[in-house]
C-alpha cells in the first residue's frame, strides 16, 4: 500500500485475520527478525487476545512496546494519538480484530504522519471452507485491501488452488502464500487448468471460465497467442465506442448483493452485430497489451474472429473451482 514517495513517516503495518488465525505467531516470528531490527521504537497494537501471547520483555529487548485496545469504540484518531505521545514510535504494528470491519480502518482519519504501508491478511487453511460458509462478506473485507494473504496449516489435501482463486478474484494484485509444517507450498496446481494451456485453440467450458479468468489476469502471458472460445455477455462501454466491447459473465465475489463482471475487453473486427447484455459464443485470438480500460497495466485483448449469437448459461454465476 504504501508508495514510494510516502507522504508519512510513521509507517503502519497491519496484521488482520479472524481469532486463531495464526496473527500472533506470524508477529512473534516477524517482530524479532533481523530485517525488522532497525533503529527506533516500535508500538505493537493489539486489538484482541488471542490464543498466544506475546514475551513483553523479549519485545522490550528489541525496543518494542505493548499497548491493547479493549473494544472497537477504542479504534479512533484520538485514543491512537494519545498513543504516539506516550510512546513516539518510530513505526506502528496493529494485529487487527477479525470481526471488526478492515473498512474502519481504511477510511478513518489516521494521525498525523500515519500511513498504512502494509495490510498482511493471516488465515487458517484447515478451517478456511467454515469460515467462507459463515463470515465470507467479513473475510472479504479484509481481503480486498490486503498486499498479502499467508495462508498457514496448509497442505495439499485441501483445495489450495480454489482458496487462491478466490482470494485473487477480489484482489487481483494481492500476493497468495500458503506455508504447510514445512514451509511454503508452491506447487498447488497439481493438476494444472482443465484444458490443455499449450495447445494453440483453447476452448473454455462455461463451468471452468472462472478458472481461466483468474489464472489469465494472473499470467497474461499463458494466452498470447491463442485462439480461445468460450460463452460470454457483452457489455458494452459508451466511451470504448461501437467496435470495442467487454466479452464477460458475473460473479459473486463477496456476498449476494456484491456482484461483479468479469472480463476482457474485446474488438469487434469480424463485423458483427450484437447489442448490450446479448449472450454470444465468442471465438477470438488474444494479446496481451497495456490498455487504458486495464489503468494503463497490462492484460488480455481479445480480437473476435466469431461472434455467434446463444442462448444464456441454465447457470449464469462464475465459479471458482
Amino acid at each position: 500500500m504504501g508508495d514510494i514517495m510516502n507522504d508519512y513517516s510513521i509507517p503502519v503495518y497491519v496484521i488482520a485475520g479472524f481469532l486463531e488465525s495464526g496473527k500472533t505467531s506470524f508477529l512473534r516470528f516477524t517482530l524479532l527478525q533481523d530485517y525488522f531490527l532497525i533503529d527506533g521504537k516500535t508500538l505493537l497494537i493489539l486489538c484482541e487476545e488471542g490464543e498466544e501471547e506475546y514475551d513483553a520483555d523479549r519485545l522490550a529487548k528489541v525496543n518494542t512496546v505493548i499497548e491493547v485496545l479493549e473494544g472497537e469504540e477504542d479504534l479512533t484518531t484520538e485514543k491512537l494519538s494519545a498513543l504516539e505521545l506516550i510512546h513516539q514510535p518510530d513505526r506502528v504494528v496493529i494485529e487487527y480484530n477479525g470481526m471488526w470491519l478492515m473498512t474502519k480502518l481504511q477510511t478513518m482519519t489516521l494521525p498525523k504522519d500515519w500511513g498504512i504501508e502494509q495490510l498482511i491478511v493471516c488465515a487458517d487453511a484447515s478451517t478456511f471452507q467454515l469460515y467462507m460458509q459463515n463470515m465470507k462478506s467479513l473475510f472479504m473485507d479484509m481481503v480486498k485491501y490486503a498486499d498479502m494473504v499467508v495462508f498457514n496449516r496448509a497442505n495439499m489435501d485441501l483445495p489450495l488452488a480454489n482458496f487462491r482463486r478466490s482470494i485473487k478474484v477480489n484482489n487481483p494484485s494481492t500476493e497468495v502464500i500458503f506455508e504447510g509444517e514445512d514451509g511454503e507450498i508452491t506447487d498447488i496446481f497439481q493438476g494444472g487448468m482443465p484444458f490443455d494451456v499449450n495447445a494453440p485453440k483453447i476452448e473454455i467450458a462455461p463451468e471452468d471460465y472462472g478458472i481461466w479468468f483468474v489464472d489469465a489476469q494472473d499470467s497474461p502471458e499463458t494466452y498470447a497467442g491463442k485462439v480461445l472460445t468460450f460463452q460470454a455477455k457483452v457489455r458494452k462501454i459508451p466511451m470504448l465506442g461501437n467496435r470495442v466491447f467487454v466479452a464477460g459473465r458475473m460473479a459473486m465475489t463477496c456476498c449476494s448483493e456484491d456482484m461483479t463482471f468479469l472480463g476482457f475487453v474485446c474488438e469487434n473486427k469480424c463485423g458483427a452485430r450484437i447489442n448490450a447484455d446479448q449472450w454470444i459464443r465468442l471465438t477470438a485470438d488474444a494479446k496481451v497489451e497495456k490498455r487504458m480500460e486495464y489503468r494503463g497495466e497490462e492484460g488480455i485483448v481479445l480480437y473476435a474472429k466469431t461472434i455467434v449469437p446463444c442462448d444464456p448459461l441454465p447457470d449464469e454465476m462464475v465459479y471458482f473451482n
